[in-house]
């Protein structure tokens, strides 16, 4: 009889509930920082006076070494939430990291921006809740 599922069909098959909706945000979520990452990252190279310096360097690097780190960085975002869009499991685990490292540079950047930062942060966390408890049910 073909309408005789095995039971590791049906185990396979995950529900999709209308918390789905919290994968896509934290999606598109991850798009949009990837263009202020990048946007970050062109300011430093085009105007490297724009960021407080000391000693003319941003922590231990220097303005144009952080410009191409953050618009490497939000390239590297942007591909992430545009792979959590499609459904694919390596964007979703890319994009858990990638909050996990932001959450921590945050951190650098509490002093001197102490209202973007905490903002990013709380973002970062919503990315990894809904990619973990949500994420699964977005299937490529």
């Amino acid at each position: 009889n073909q309408s005789v599922y095995k039971e590791e069909d049906i185990m396979a098959q995950k529900e999709v509930t209308g918390y789905v909706g919290w994968v896509y945000f934290a999606g598109i979520l991850m798009i949009i920082a990837g263009i202020f990452q990048a946007i970050a990252g062109f300011t430093a190279l085009l105007n490297d006076k724009f960021y407080a310096l000391v000693n003319e360097s941003l922590l231990v690097v220097d303005v144009t070494t952080w410009g191409w780190l953050h618009l490497l960085l939000g390239l590297l975002i942007f591909a992430a939430g545009m792979a959590v869009l499609s459904g694919h499991v390596w964007g979703r685990i890319v994009a858990i990291i990638l909050a996990v490292l932001s959450i921590s540079a945050q951190f650098v950047f509490i002093g001197a921006y102490p209202f973007w930062s905490l903002l990013i942060i709380v973002a970062d966390i919503t990315i990894i809740y809904a990619l973990i408890v949500h994420g699964d049910e977005v299937n490529a």
